[in-house]
């Protein structure tokens, strides 16, 4: 598919900044904030996010997925002593329902396996990529209100 991954860099924040922006687009449609409202409260929360994933995972992967050699996505994984958690997967609308998530899943879940590892995310309830991760075999092992953390691991790994 011409998929590879690449360290994010300072020049990369622009495009970052839209990624984040079109994961929350379907609920900003839910607010009668002004576009200069929405702006500021995107700008914050992807700062937050950045702020939050770089502190408290320090050692983690912040990549940026190419396809092709153009941006259309990020994933950031901290690689843990008996896990892979995925801390993000984001692609742009044009790069989704195309089978690249699971070229993504696929790719981690062979790593991890090749490590005797599992794999972890925690994922929205309404998040549409849900049924992509039930379809890999992830499992929910935990429901809170908002998210449910899902978990995938390989035969003969506990």
């Amino acid at each position: 598919m011409g998929l590879a991954l690449r360290p994010e860099t300072d020049g990369d924040l622009p495009f970052l900044m839209q990624v984040f922006a079109s994961t929350r687009a379907d609920e900003l449609t839910l607010v009668s904030w002004t576009p200069d409202q929405k702006r500021a409260f995107l700008i914050h929360q992807f700062g937050a996010q950045r702020h939050h994933y770089r502190t408290f995972y320090p050692n983690a992967a912040f990549d940026v997925l190419e396809r092709n050699g153009s941006p259309i996505g990020r994933l950031y994984v901290d690689e843990r002593q008996t896990r892979v958690h995925i801390l993000d997967i984001a692609l742009i609308p044009d790069a989704r329902g195309g089978g690249v998530g699971t070229a993504i899943l696929s790719a981690i879940q062979e790593y991890a396996r090749n490590r005797r590892k599992g794999v972890d995310i925690f994922v929205e309830r309404v998040n549409p990529a849900k049924s992509l991760y039930d379809r890999m075999g992830f499992k929910v092992i935990l429901e809170e209100e908002v998210y449910l953390e899902m978990d995938w691991t390989p035969d003969g790994v506990s």
